[in-house]
């Protein structure tokens, strides 16, 4: 099951290296920008990347859920810190959240397989 977090990390920084490569200074700005956001500040990295979570499960946006899912892990979030997180990502965005929760929770196992 770990393919699929290998699939698109490969995917997302094939088409990141592309994007900057063609040195578009807005497409720069705004991910200089998405990085600086999410470094430690008042908030630490791991609230910041699960307020992240939230807000892309709320719009829905698969990519970014499972960007934020990988960072979270990667900053030592437990299942049932990342589980609460999309519970209320679910409560806030509705029902419609509940097939993003699903890819959210198998992209989350496969990080833990990766793990092991």
């Amino acid at each position: 099951m770990s393919d699929i977090v290998q699939e698109f990390n490969d995917y997302r920084s094939k088409m990141n290296e592309k994007l900057l490569a063609d040195n578009n200074k807005i497409v720069k700005r705004i991910f200089n920008l998405d990085t600086n956001a999410y470094a430690e500040g008042a908030l630490d990295v791991k609230t910041k990347e699960l307020l992240g979570l939230v807000a892309s499960a709320v719009l829905r946006c698969d990519d970014c859920v499972k960007y934020h899912l990988e960072t979270s892990y990667k900053e030592g979030v437990s299942k049932e810190e990342m589980m609460e997180a999309m519970g209320i990502a679910t409560l806030v965005g509705g029902t419609i959240v509940v097939p993003h929760l699903r890819r959210a929770y198998e992209f989350w196992e496969a990080l833990e397989e990766q793990g092991k």
